[in-house]
């Protein structure tokens, strides 16, 4: 079996945290009814990304922890269902000291054994907003995930990680060959064009779940690439696309072919084919003069 079933979970928030696990609990359901591998969620699913307007106290206080009877529930449904499951969150920061607690915008995966497989919390928060009040997360990390296809390697970026090519670079040097992305934000032309070249430059899929049209500031428009530009049975390109919704409320799936990925990712020169690292070191130089910067970053 070489088809991974998809399932992005398109759908809008309730309100309080006890609605919005039980919306989830359904939909998670709802997603294994139509034969679903792995179920993700849209960005921050826990208070469905209400923090606009809020206070930094008054987010700490909403934000709940890695073992808390939210993240507990998906963990025994994972398990039950016998699918993976990407459940999103205003994270509790546990870590930071006390003066430094500031919670996280995170991913946790449960495989479909219920096991806690991968904690993301996003790099490149939206620090020029509300995200300001947040805790970046400190890297990019790959995990083998158990699925009935065989062992997939997964990894995570939240949203804005998107706009820099850095996160998927890394997440492919690492071995990623499915990027999981939930997104809380208008996904129109230009973003869109930003995760289909990510696909296609890293030779990664990438799997992005968003709010529906009838949340604020959100369109829909989940969508899955499968970063498969060319097929040996033709000579020109493909679409990379094999998903994009529409607007609506909804459960959105897609098939990732994974031997054509695995074959394509073996035989082309994108990726790390050709690369040239030692050329790149201006990316990490801290000390070079960096133009077109904002003066209000955080670093």
């Amino acid at each position: 079996m070489d088809l991974l079933k998809i399932a992005l979970l398109q759908i809008a928030p309730c309100g309080m945290l006890n609605e919005n696990l039980e919306k989830g609990i359904e939909y998670c359901r709802k997603a294994k009814e139509k034969g679903a591998d792995i179920a993700l969620f849209p960005e921050m699913w826990s208070c469905g990304y209400d923090i606009y307007e809020k206070s930094a106290d008054a987010l700490t206080a909403e934000a709940i922890a890695k073992d808390s009877d939210f993240l507990r529930t998906f963990s025994r449904l994972a398990k039950e269902l016998n699918m993976a499951i990407g459940v999103t969150l205003l994270e509790k920061c546990e870590s930071a000291p006390q003066s430094q607690s500031a919670p996280r915008n995170s991913l946790v995966l449960f495989d479909r054994y219920g096991e806690r497989r991968l904690v993301y919390a996003k790099v490149h928060t939206c620090d020029f907003g509300a995200e300001r009040n947040l805790t970046p997360g400190d890297d990019f990390y790959v995990t083998d995930l158990d699925t009935a296809c065989g062992i997939v390697k997964v990894g995570a970026m939240i949203c804005y990680d998107r706009e820099f090519p850095e996160s998927a670079r890394i997440l492919m040097l690492k071995g990623a060959e499915l990027i999981l992305v939930p997104n809380a934000c208008p996904m129109e032309i230009n973003r869109l064009a930003q995760l289909r070249g990510r696909a296609y430059e890293n030779m990664t899929a990438i799997a992005t779940c968003n709010y529906p049209e009838t949340v604020p500031d959100c369109n829909g428009r989940s969508s899955v690439f499968d970063g498969v530009a060319y097929l040996p049975e033709t000579a020109v390109s493909r679409d990379t696309c094999i998903l994009m919704a529409d607007g609506k409320e909804g459960i959105y799936t897609a098939e990732l072919n994974l031997r054509s990925l695995r074959s394509y990712r073996a035989s082309e020169v994108h990726g790390n084919a050709y690369r040239h690292p030692k050329k790149y070191e201006i990316l990490t130089d801290t000390a070079v003069d960096e133009p077109f910067v904002r003066a209000d970053r955080r670093d």
